[in-house]
């Protein structure tokens, strides 16, 4: 069975799975780490600017997966996704998701005390070497050309394919310009709550602030290593791939839920006064 044949059959139920899509790709490791670079900068450089570099982080991100869905759903019904490049797509979200799990967790494990602990991400790394200064982007139109570049990944391109070949057996190109928006609106969800809790992690760094940190960063690592685990379970067990058909809603809400309930975990942290903190900090 093909992903378009697994998913809902239904417009309004894909309509609310894209979204939660969109939620839980704003989670990203790599998301997360570029959010975070650029709000770090922006504090320094532009305060005014800084809360909001996750909205537009995501809106040149979600930019880009609308363009690449409108265009291949004008041409979805002369081509299909090989089923090879299909399977190759999986392993490689599930390498990645993997290594950027463990990535994380070592940098949660091997922090200093005093230390906050920032996400971990291949592709800025990658671009930042490719293009530099990645992360020290000052205005509007540079943050949402940064999430653009981000969106230019094997991973993000086959969801805007998906989403392409998924809206062409409803309609035309309005139906895949819906799936697009409605995945960016789930990503500016995700992204944009990311930016106004770095922002205001980074304006403390009190003891409260470095477990608040800690928590976010751990979930994060866990969730990639859990989700890789069960691709490669699902990839080498046809009965577990067999049994998951159809519950796409399910496990992408149960992912979006985890993940949401340590983000708003660690706002509620970094939203105490930091008076409540002396007693447990320590003295010297």
């Amino acid at each position: 069975m093909t992903p378009i044949e697994s998913l809902p059959q239904d417009w309004t139920s894909i309509c609310l799975l894209v979204f939660v899509l969109g939620v839980k790709h704003g989670f990203d490791a790599d998301h997360l780490a570029a959010i975070d670079g650029l709000t770090r900068f922006n504090t320094r450089v532009n305060a005014r600017m800084a809360r909001y570099c996750g909205g537009l982080f995501s809106l040149g991100h979600g930019a880009v997966v609308i363009a690449i869905a409108l265009f291949v759903s004008v041409l979805a019904r002369q081509w299909t996704i090989p089923q090879s490049l299909e399977v190759f797509g999986a392993w490689v979200s599930i390498v990645f998701l993997a290594a950027l799990g463990l990535v994380n967790l070592h940098a949660v494990l091997r922090a200093e005390p005093t230390a906050m602990v920032q996400p971990i991400g291949f592709k800025g790394r990658a671009l930042g070497q490719i293009f530099g200064g990645l992360t020290r982007a000052a205005s509007p139109g540079l943050v949402a050309l940064v999430g653009a570049l981000f969106a230019l990944s094997f991973d993000t391109i086959s969801q805007a394919l998906l989403f392409a070949f998924t809206a062409s057996q409803f309609g035309s190109w309005e139906h895949a310009l819906l799936l697009g928006l409605l995945f960016m609106l789930g990503m500016l969800v995700t992204d944009g709550i990311n930016g106004l809790w770095i922002s205001r992690l980074i304006l403390r760094a009190d003891h409260i602030a470095l477990i608040a940190s800690r928590v976010m960063s751990l979930m994060v690592a866990c969730i990639s290593l859990l989700v890789a685990a069960f691709g490669s379970v699902k990839l080498a067990l046809p009965a577990v791939e067999t049994w998951s058909q159809g519950k796409e809603m399910f496990f992408g809400t149960a992912i979006v839920l985890l993940i949401g309930a340590s983000f708003a975990l660690s706002i509620r942290l970094t939203s105490l006064p930091a008076e409540s903190t002396a007693d447990s900090c320590p003295r010297a």
